[in-house]
């Protein structure tokens, strides 16, 4: 997929290597973003709280993480992104070694505001990364490819949950202490490789070398650099529509296993097999999503996958289907809104400036992040009280502000730069 012609052998190798060793950083960090919704019923039993609690819990986690992304983009951009990969990498495998080991519901929110702390750096250190290892013609396929890991590494949790419990007789505890430690080993792994293995061209932050740091304070160039990122109306966009449909997504992996027990009567393990199956279907999904990024353009997918993640919404939501079409539909729907994530890359690092990519990719994950944050605790409140078939509704809802958002950031700022940059 990476060939770059003869001659240029050594380009290419590092092009896999970086690739594919990023995209197994996020196949771990996405691993510890679900840790909680597979077991939500089971952790409601064994540590005495409601759903709604424990979709606070996620939102704390997710707040956390949204707070530190730009601290991390700031990191990765000026200063050292093997240092911004390294503590994001470790940190997630410690805090998710603390929720392993939480004896009640407080010790888990410490486990999940380390592990969001940890979590928070994986796309500064990402992004920056994979842009300077490819170049423009395969880029929407690495990032297919590394979003190809990410979503492996969502569906890894339900299956490891569903093995460890119901085949060999383990606990939760026990099966996120393997995720942990996997995780751990993973960090120093590939932080040793990126730091002595990866040029310099592409591991070092991309900073203008002839602006002196004697000529401004570390607090002014901060705030000139947040001023542009937050003056780039196209940037801010597509953190608008990825916060959308960040909220729509989450909401749907948050409480799919609920949805699929309380709406159909399934057995959790079998609601978690078809939360697995969601996942592996929009994992295949992405490395499409990427070729018809390639080829078609970021705008015109995103349109594509929103409108239909909307519909199928509205379908599930209805519950007018029987248990097995239902299953059918949460994989097809894996598969529309997962094409989604290459084209929502692609245009971001389009719209981003050379020096601040990190910084920009940092900007729209806020926007991820917090559409986790609000989607658990608010759509947990919406189940507690209204149930399951209205707040699949009200998922669906925001799906299709997503989807507006989407048209109106495509025609208003993608052929803008794209014009621009044809000027150039």
């Amino acid at each position: 997929m990476f060939d770059v012609g003869d001659g240029a052998t050594s380009v290419s190798k590092q092009t896999a290597v970086v690739v594919g060793l990023i995209s197994g950083s996020q196949f771990v960090n996405h691993a510890f973003l679900v840790l909680l919704p597979p077991i939500l019923p089971i952790l409601s039993t064994d540590l005495n709280v409601s759903i709604s609690m424990l979709g606070l819990a996620m939102g704390v986690q997710a707040l956390v993480n949204t707070a530190f992304q730009l601290p991390f983009g700031y990191l990765a951009d000026n200063y050292d992104r093997s240092i911004a990969l390294g503590l994001s990498s470790v940190l997630g495998a410690v805090g998710a070694f603390i929720v392993a080991l939480a004896p009640g519901f407080p010790e888990l929110v410490v486990g999940q505001v380390v592990l969001g702390i940890g979590v928070a750096g994986h796309h500064a250190a990402h992004y920056p990364l994979l842009t300077d290892a490819t170049t423009s013609d395969t880029r929407g396929r690495a990032f297919a490819v590394y979003n190809f890991g990410g979503s492996l590494g969502f569906a890894t949790p339900p299956v490891v949950f569903t093995v460890a419990i119901a085949v060999v007789g383990l606990t939760w505890r026990h099966a996120i202490g393997l995720l942990a430690a996997v995780g751990l080993v993973y960090a120093v792994v590939v932080t040793a490789v990126v730091a002595w293995r990866v040029d310099d061209d592409v591991s070092a932050p991309n900073v203008d070398t002839s602006r002196s740091s004697a000529d401004e304070s570390l607090t002014h160039r901060v705030r000139a650099e947040l001023g542009t990122l937050l003056g780039d109306r196209g940037i801010l966009a597509v953190a608008l529509l990825t916060l959308l449909a960040s909220t729509a997504n989450w909401g749907l992996t948050s409480y799919t296993v609920v949805f699929l027990t309380d709406g159909y009567d399934l057995s959790l393990s079998a609601a978690n097999l078809v939360l697995t199956g969601l996942f592996v279907v929009g994992a295949g999904s992405i490395l499409v999503g990427g070729y018809l990024t390639d080829h078609f353009g970021g705008g015109r997918v995103l349109v594509v996958s929103y409108v239909g993640l909307t519909a199928l919404l509205v379908l599930i939501a209805a519950q007018v289907v029987p248990a097995l079409v239902v299953i059918g539909l949460f994989l097809v729907l894996g598969g529309v809104r997962s094409i989604a994530i290459p084209a929502r890359d692609e245009l971001t690092e389009r719209l981003a400036t050379g020096d601040t990519i990190a910084k920009s990719f940092a900007i729209v994950t806020i926007g991820i992040m917090l559409g986790n944050a609000i989607a658990p605790p608010v759509f947990g409140y919406l189940i507690q009280w209204f149930g399951v078939q209205a707040t699949f509704g009200a998922i669906a809802a925001v799906a299709l502000g997503a989807t507006a958002v989407t048209v109106l950031a495509v025609t208003r700022f993608a052929p803008e730069r794209r014009s621009a940059a044809s000027e150039g």
